[in-house]
């Protein structure tokens, strides 16, 4: 009598195509229990040697099953092996795994926004009430509407929804006059006016 390891290890080439194909023309969850019993533990294995820890190697290989299941209409046997495709699959899973850790880990880190700013130098303070200056006379030279949309958006930090049920007038009116209004500003600021 086979046990079931020994029937998973007999499995042939042409038994996994045949099976997949079944999984991907019929949904049959019996083809895939069977490709399953055969391939997860392959697949944990396979990521354990790769360095990861037991629950990481057996999260990747549910994934990886999981993708097979979704995923099998796109197998091709004329391009690979069975074996061969749902191992590129938990190559990819893996790599995907990598890189949402490393985001994480990249969001641990510290901000430097987070640092406090040093305090400004004379010369900072000058430039910065020269181009507040600027600002303020390029402002004074806009429509009084777009001023106003302006002042909203970016002084009162107003999202432009709330600008619009405020003035009564469409959201596409209150975008169309801060793009006008900020054209002109970069305009009236770079001295092309």
């Amino acid at each position: 009598m086979k046990t079931a390891g020994q029937t998973k290890a007999l499995l042939s080439a042409d038994e996994l195509a045949r099976l997949l194909l079944s999984v991907a023309a019929e949904q049959d969850r019996l083809a895939f229990a069977m490709l399953f019993g055969h391939f997860a533990p392959r697949v944990k294995a396979f990521m354990m040697r790769c360095g990861l820890s037991d629950a990481a190697a057996e999260d990747i290989a549910q994934e990886t099953m999981l993708a097979m299941w979704h995923k099998a209409s796109y197998f091709d046997p004329r391009r690979a092996a069975v074996s061969t495709w749902i191992f590129t699959i938990a190559r990819n899973q893996r790599i995907n795994r990598l890189r949402r850790e490393r985001v994480q880990q990249a969001d641990v880190r510290l901000d430097p926004s987070d640092e406090p700013d040093s305090p400004a130098s004379g010369e900072d303070i000058a430039i910065a009430a020269d181009r507040e200056q600027q600002v303020r006379s390029a402002l004074s030279a806009l429509p009084t509407e777009q001023a106003t949309i302006v002042r909203l958006s970016f002084f009162s930090e107003r999202p432009h929804a709330e600008i619009a049920r405020e003035l009564g007038i469409p959201l596409g009116t209150v975008k169309s006059r801060v793009r006008l209004a900020l054209g002109r500003l970069r305009t009236l600021l770079d001295g092309d006016a």
